[in-house]
């Protein structure tokens, strides 16, 4: 797969992360720019992280997955230590290093990644989903686990049944949905990354879903590969 460089990672400052990330943000485009009927892969993303001699180490896990039947196609990974101090808004700029380490040994050519973690529900729409997005050129979905609270503002539960959720509005504007994955269990937080929108993101995530967990079968994979991979790594 090719990768679009849009910015290096010799960054050394809390405002030059701001600057780019608004810099990004303004060619944001939260529409499909593709036919939803003919996703045929689907990636999912997930990185874990370790400590050894006192430095940080990650691995990013990519699992590539078949859209209809679910099985698996490809697997890649990378991982390396971890230069960047970890600051709250900023994530990306320590992840996608070796996401990108990762993409580039991909054989296949996924149509949409999924990732663990946000898109456009960041305080600059500039979560993990949106950022990488420019460095793949293909639309992107952010699934997260927990919920990042923006300017204090909360979100309403939705129904618990299956499918039903509550948009998560932030000053007249949609940020992303609380979606219930399963009945009886904490919901998932869904938002665009890039490249597709909230009805398209939530159509795509419902279909990824199992009962064997709340969070969709991409990521969830991932998330499985990734401490198979650290309890590897960490022996090296």
């Amino acid at each position: 797969m090719n990768i679009n460089l849009v910015h290096d990672f010799n960054i050394n400052t809390e405002e030059e992360f701001s600057r780019i990330q608004s810099d990004l943000a303004k060619n944001i485009k939260l529409e499909n720019g593709f036919n939803p009927e003919n996703i045929e892969t689907c990636a999912g993303v997930d990185l874990a992280y370790w400590m050894k001699d006192g430095e940080e180490y990650a691995t990013c896990c990519i699992v590539v997955i078949d859209y209809i039947t679910k099985e698996v196609i490809e697997k890649v990974y990378s991982y390396g230590k971890i230069n960047e101090p970890y600051i709250p808004g900023y994530l990306a700029f320590r992840e996608l290093p070796l996401i990108i380490r990762a993409v580039e040994k991909l054989g296949s050519e996924p149509n949409i990644f999924v990732f663990d973690g946000n898109g456009y529900l960041h305080f600059s729409h500039m979560g993990i989903a949106t950022h990488a997005s420019f460095f793949l050129n293909k639309p992107t979905i952010g699934v997260a686990k927990s919920y990042l609270k923006i300017n204090g503002n909360d979100f309403q539960m939705p129904e618990d049944e299956i499918g039903a959720y509550k948009d998560i509005v932030i000053e007249n504007e949609v940020y992303g949905r609380v979606l219930r994955s399963r009945k009886n269990t904490k919901p998932i937080f869904i938002s665009c990354g890039n490249y597709i929108d909230i009805e398209t993101s939530t159509e795509i995530i419902l279909n990824l879903l199992n009962r064997d967990s709340r969070i969709p079968i991409p990521t969830r994979l991932a998330d499985l590969e990734t401490h198979i991979m650290r309890e590897k790594l960490k022996k090296m």
